[in-house]
């Protein structure tokens, strides 16, 4: 791991090298500070003493696409920063509509023939997919509660698409009841389908392929709760046509968070020769293929991900092309994206309380929230940046680690670059629009954060704030 060339007050190891004692004011911090020798990252101490070039903040890129740095502070549509933290409070999730759309188009520009439905669980919001309904979108949804969701967003159900490993008969029942496309995942559903109503099915196929991604996320590699292994997509699809469900195709994902195209490709070339062999034994080929979503987002600059357009025409090229090389007649394709819809597009404000030394090497920065409505660094060592939405100006120069408020060794970011940091500030974390709320919790009886969604200067609350009355209603005394 690089070491730090900073020392715990956020001085150059140069500056601090200068003298053994006294007082000084550290340019890079902006603000007197006393020091002694055990503060400082002197030669010998463990920590680089190298000088970095200019220290600038996160670029703009991570954030949606309208966020600006206006009179010293980001504003996202048009809002100031500490304009939505003065009204809607803090944590505050505020995502960018300008952005949601411009996602949304990029997949119905670059794939127009294609059903594309949102991944709800990325963040499910009645609002939101709405909106995406607008937009041209469906919904992928993989339990009751989420479609619901999207029959009150007024998504129609041949535009829904039904997953889960383990899904009710109430689930099936429903889907049925909607008239949603529903994604056979294990032998015994195609008779509970078949009784629920359901009609039209696609079977998920496991095609064995690793993608480059963490290991929590992966679907697609053999021995994965989901889906089926190929000899057994095969009996499913004889067995659902055999009790008379309408086999309509096939079903693939290998993974979440992808940055490149070759586990992708890998796994259209592999599903092109698995429908192959399916006309081989069956006389059968599939109309329909759902080739799932996982197209990744950047969190930190260092981080490489496609554009939507870029890794929806190389998906589609070579899905033709392997299709074409079985001479298999081309199917209706499905796309089913969420990170890459609403990740860029979401950005949490925190208020900073705490800052405090913990080591030559550790300086924390509390805020007020963490891993209750952020778990991913967490459960996925999922990493991310920060700047400070009220200084966003000032010369970040100053090294934290940020982490929340919850009884645990909680650290949402483990090394940021930020002006010198005073309670009061707000930090706003980019890229934080998707599996964050949706994955949050309670924990510590901590309330969810509010959402709000904001354009043209406007902010409008999709999601209320919980209060600690919302958590304590649900204790019987």
């Amino acid at each position: 791991m690089a070491t730090s060339p900073f020392c715990t007050l956020g001085r150059r190891v140069d500056e601090c090298a200068r003298s053994d004692s006294g007082s000084t004011r550290a340019p890079s911090c902006r603000s007197p500070v006393p020091r002694r020798r055990s503060q400082c990252c002197r030669p010998g101490s463990g920590i680089a003493a190298t000088r970095l070039g200019t220290l600038t903040t996160p670029p703009l890129d991570l954030f949606p696409l309208s966020a600006r740095i206006e009179q010293g502070e980001l504003t996202i549509g048009g809002v100031p920063a500490t304009e939505l933290a003065g009204e809607h409070g803090t944590p505050l999730v505020v995502y960018c509509e300008h952005t949601i759309r411009e996602q949304a188009r990029a997949y119905r520009t670059a794939a127009p023939e294609a059903l594309v439905v949102y991944g709800t669980k990325a963040f499910p919001n009645v609002q939101i997919v709405r909106l995406l309904h607008e937009e041209g979108f469906g919904a992928d949804v993989s339990t009751q509660g989420e479609l619901e969701l999207a029959l009150r967003a007024g998504v129609p159900g041949d535009r829904l698409v039904v997953h889960g490993n383990n899904k009710s008969d109430n689930e099936l029942q429903a889907a049925a009841g909607a008239g949603a496309l529903v994604v056979l995942d294990a032998p015994d559903e195609v008779e509970r389908a078949a009784a629920a109503g359901v009609r039209g099915v696609l079977v998920r196929v496991t095609a064995g392929i690793e993608a480059d991604t963490h290991e929590a996320v992966r679907t697609g590699y053999h021995g994965s709760k989901f889906g089926l292994p190929p000899d057994d997509a095969v009996e499913v699809i004889a067995a659902g046509r055999e009790a008379g469900l309408d086999v309509l195709g096939l079903h693939v994902h290998i993974g979440s968070q992808l940055v490149d195209t070759t586990a992708s490709r890998m796994a259209v070339e592999w599903l092109a020769a698995f429908a192959a062999d399916c006309r081989r034994r069956l006389d059968w080929t599939p109309s329909v293929v759902d080739l799932g979503g996982g197209l990744g987002v950047r969190h930190v600059d260092t981080d490489a991900a496609p554009t939507i357009e870029d890794f929806v025409i190389e998906l589609r090229r070579r899905f033709q092309e392997a299709w074409a090389g079985h001479e298999l007649p081309p199917p209706a394709l499905i796309l089913e994206p969420g990170r890459s819809i609403v990740g860029r597009a979401g950005v949490t404000i925190y208020r900073v309380g705490v800052v405090k030394r913990a080591s030559e090497a550790v300086t924390y920065l509390s805020i007020d929230g963490g891993a209750s409505d952020n778990p991913r660094p967490q459960l996925y060592g999922a990493q991310y940046t920060a700047l400070l939405a009220n200084r966003a100006s000032e010369e970040a120069g100053c090294a934290y680690a940020v982490t929340g408020k919850h009884c645990e060794e909680e650290v949402l970011i483990r090394r940021v670059l930020l002006p010198s940091a005073r309670r009061g500030d707000l930090l706003a974390v980019p890229a934080t629009g998707a599996y964050t709320l949706a994955m949050g919790s309670n924990y510590n009886v901590v309330p969810l954060p509010a959402a709000v969604l904001v354009a043209a200067g406007v902010a409008r609350v999709i999601r209320r704030r919980q209060a600690v009355e919302d958590l304590l209603a649900w204790d019987v005394e």
